[in-house]
C-alpha cells in the first residue's frame, strides 16, 4: 500500500495509506464529514445525500462483511471518498476495497479519525482533498488546486443527484393513496416504504413544473431526502408552495429542510453535522424516543417557522428542530431518517402517518384550511 494523505483547506494534513490499486482513482476534493455509524458503509456510499463528500468514518474497523448490492440505496456510489482508520484487505476478503476503485473512490485507512473527527466537530466542516503524494508539502499543494476547481461546481446539489426522469413504480396496497414524489437524491428505501402503502408511486424530478404533478393528480407529496444546501435548490421551494393546502406532505431531511422554506422559514448550517445512526430523538406525534439514522448538514430556524406549524421531534443532542407538523396545511416535515437502512426502525411508523392518519384526513375534509 502506498502514502496517501487527506488534506482540509485550512492546510491541516493527515497521512495514511492509499487503498486503491491505482493512484489514477486517487485524488479527488469534496466536503469533510465525518459519520458514527458501526456498520451501512455501502448503504452511506450509495446515499445521494453523500454527494460531493469525503465521509469519515469513527467506528474503527470499515470492510468487514464485505459488500452486497442488495443493500444498495441508489443506482451508484455518491460519496467522492472514504477514510477509516482499519480496511478489511486479507485474501479472505477485501471486496469494498476492490469495489471503491471500480467506482473509481479513493480510500485512505490507517487514519487518526479520532483526532480527525475531533477536529471536524471543534472546527467544523472543511473542504478536503484525498491525495497521493510523496510529500506532505506535495499533497497540500496538489489539494489546493483540486478543491479550488471542484468548488466550482453546480451549487443546486439536489439537482445534480435528482432523477432526470419520470419514473413509476407500482405500489403493494391497493387501497392505498397514490404518492406523487419530489426527488432531491433520494434513498431506495423511502420509495420502498412508500411502495407497501400505497397503491401506486411516481417519482419526478426535483425541477419538475408543478403542472405535471398536478397533471398526475396525487393524493399526496413526499418530499425525499437529498445533497447540499436547501437554499441553492432551484424551483422546488416554490413547487411545494403550489401544493401546501391541497394535498397532505411530508418532507424528509432535504424534503423537511425544503419543506420549511415553502413554509416561510430559514435554514442555517450546522458546525459540523448530523451523521449517523444512533442520534435520539424525542417524538411528540409517535409518544416516544428513540434512536434515528441522521445525514444533514443544515437546520431549521425554529423561531422562523410560521405560528400554525408546532416542532413535534426534537434532536435531544443539542434540541435542533427535528421535525414538525402543521394541521393548517397537512404537512409534516422530518429531519433525520425514518426509513433507516443503515440504522434503528423505530421511526418507520412515520410513514403510516402519512399514509393513513395524514391522507385520511385529507379525504375526509377534516383538515381546517384549503387553498
Amino acid at each position: 500500500m502506498k502514502k496517501g494523505f487527506l488534506v482540509l483547506e485550512s492546510g491541516e494534513i493527515y497521512p495514511g495509506l492509499l487503498a486503491n490499486d491505482s493512484t489514477e482513482n486517487f485524488n479527488k476534493a469534496g466536503e469533510v464529514v465525518f459519520n458514527t455509524s458501526h456498520s451501512g458503509y455501502e448503504e452511506i456510499a450509495t446515499d445521494p445525500s453523500y454527494f460531493s463528500q469525503i465521509i469519515v468514518m469513527t467506528a474503527p474497523m470499515q470492510g468487514n462483511y464485505g459488500i452486497d448490492t442488495a443493500a444498495w440505496e441508489s443506482r451508484q456510489i455518491w460519496m467522492s471518498g472514504f477514510v477509516c482508520l482499519q480496511i478489511q484487505n486479507t485474501t479472505r476478503e477485501k471486496g469494498w476495497i476492490k469495489l471503491l476503485d471500480q467506482n473509481k473512490v479513493p480510500l485512505l485507512s490507517e487514519v487518526d479519525t479520532r483526532s480527525l473527527a475531533i477536529r471536524l466537530r471543534s472546527g467544523g466542516t472543511p473542504w478536503g482533498a484525498l491525495v497521493a503524494a510523496s510529500s506532505p508539502e506535495d499533497a497540500r499543494e496538489l489539494a489546493a488546486a483540486l478543491i479550488k476547481e471542484t468548488q466550482k461546481i453546480e451549487k443546486d446539489w439536489v439537482y445534480l443527484s435528482s432523477r432526470k426522469q419520470i419514473e413509476d413504480r407500482a405500489g403493494l396496497n391497493p387501497q392505498g393513496p397514490k404518492v406523487a414524489v419530489l426527488d432531491f437524491g433520494a434513498k431506495e428505501n423511502i420509495l420502498r416504504e412508500l411502495q407497501s402503502r400505497c397503491s401506486a408511486v411516481r417519482i419526478f424530478p426535483s425541477r419538475t413544473p408543478t403542472k405535471l404533478i398536478e397533471d398526475y393528480r396525487p393524493d399526496a407529496l413526499m418530499l425525499t431526502n437529498g445533497p447540499g444546501d436547501p437554499a441553492e435548490v432551484q424551483m422546488s421551494v416554490q413547487t411545494v408552495k403550489d401544493f401546501l393546502g391541497r394535498v397532505p406532505v411530508f418532507g424528509i431531511c432535504m424534503g423537511h429542510q425544503i419543506l420549511g422554506l415553502a413554509l416561510g422559514a430559514k435554514t442555517f448550517k450546522l458546525k459540523f453535522g448530523h451523521r449517523g445512526a444512533n442520534h435520539p430523538i424525542r417524538d411528540d406525534l409517535l409518544n416516544s424516543i428513540y434512536m434515528s439514522s441522521q445525514n444533514h448538514g443544515y437546520a431549521v430556524v425554529p423561531e422562523s417557522l410560521p405560528e400554525h406549524v408546532i416542532v413535534t421531534h426534537k434532536n435531544l443532542n443539542d434540541q435542533t428542530v427535528a421535525g414538525f407538523y402543521s394541521e393548517k396545511f397537512n404537512c409534516l416535515g422530518i429531519q433525520y431518517h425514518p426509513e433507516s437502512h443503515p440504522g434503528p426502525h423505530e421511526a418507520v411508523k412515520l410513514f403510516d402517518f402519512f399514509t393513513q392518519k395524514m391522507c385520511r384526513s385529507q379525504k375526509q375534509g377534516t383538515k381546517v384550511y384549503d387553498l
